[in-house]
């Protein structure tokens, strides 16, 4: 009988804990979506920003432009380079204009699209909040947030 309460007694203590991580995972996750995705863009003046993220581990990186009217988002653009200073189009995925790897390619260009669909996103709603990533093009997502941030930092 002893045993069973002690295995009751630490069953407990491992519930408490992780529903204390659980609880503290929450609040911190709400609070980062505050004021880092939610930016009020009212206050913003009329203009063009524009922002750069930071380097990937392959050197590649993103660069957007929001334009800013009549204090809402009017438009937003996004483009990522390479490491060597090409811009990730179409091209992207090729080896010497040529798909040598379609499985390669069609992931490339998944990212591409995204790209696109970020920016289009944004400039719909306003919100980084309310822009999704999309799966296979997570690094363009974090990219892209990493800019339009610093874009909105100016």
């Amino acid at each position: 009988m002893g045993m069973n309460r002690m295995k009751g007694k630490g069953m407990s203590r491992k519930v408490a804990t992780v529903l204390t991580f659980v609880i503290a995972l929450s609040v911190f996750a709400s609070g980062c979506g505050g004021s880092l995705y939610k930016p009020d863009v009212s206050a913003y003046k009329d203009g063009i920003y524009t922002g750069k993220s930071s380097e990937d581990d392959k050197g590649a990186y993103g660069e957007v432009t929001i334009t800013i009217a009549g204090g809402k988002v009017t438009d937003c653009s996004f483009v990522t380079w390479k490491q060597d200073g090409i811009i990730k189009d179409e091209n992207y995925g090729k080896v010497n204009g040529e798909i040598t790897n379609r499985e390669y390619y069609e992931k490339a260009q998944l990212s591409v699209d995204a790209m696109e669909q970020y920016a289009r996103r944004f400039a719909e709603s306003g919100y980084l909040s309310e822009v999704d990533a999309v799966s296979g093009a997570t690094i363009s997502y974090d990219q892209f947030l990493e800019a339009a941030q610093d874009a909105l930092e100016q």
